[in-house]
């Protein structure tokens, strides 16, 4: 099976360091992964990963299974369900085949996603009602800038 963590240690925006696990390309895992961290894989996986924090499915990366995290970034294929808590991306060399689960799905050109996307709609505004409110306010708005003043 080889090693399994490897780190990096980027400078995270508020200035404090975070360390990255990894899974290499050499690597293979069979089962179940359950991280508290980011994690980054650039090898084949099958069975299912939960990640409490960001999961990073890389360009050599090959994940058969079911996948868990707040944010999922996907450069590599995944051939499974995602579940993002936060935010699911794919990137212009990401393939998922698969349903998506997430309040924020991205898509980035070339990027790829062959199955379906479920959005939750519990605490977002209702658009519609905002724009056909939007549209009314301004109808009134012309009205009385076309009416004479008295």
């Amino acid at each position: 099976m080889g090693k399994i963590l490897g780190s990096t240690v980027p400078e995270a925006a508020n200035g404090t360091s975070e360390s990255i696990s990894f899974l290499d390309k050499m690597d293979r895992l069979e089962g179940t992964l359950e991280l508290a961290g980011t994690f980054r894989i650039e090898c084949e996986v099958k069975g299912t990963v939960r990640c409490k924090k960001q999961l990073i499915v890389g360009e050599s990366a090959r994940i058969e299974g079911e996948i868990e995290a707040a944010i999922v970034t996907v450069a590599g294929k995944i051939n499974g369900n995602v579940r993002g808590t936060d935010r699911v991306e794919i990137l212009p060399s990401g393939v998922l085949v698969g349903e998506v689960d997430t309040p924020c799905l991205v898509i980035e050109s070339g990027g790829i996603l062959n199955g379906r996307s479920n959005m939750p709609t519990e605490g977002v505004e209702d658009k519609k009602g905002v724009i056909e409110m939007d549209r009314f306010v301004s109808q009134r708005q012309v009205q009385a800038e076309r009416e004479p003043a008295s």
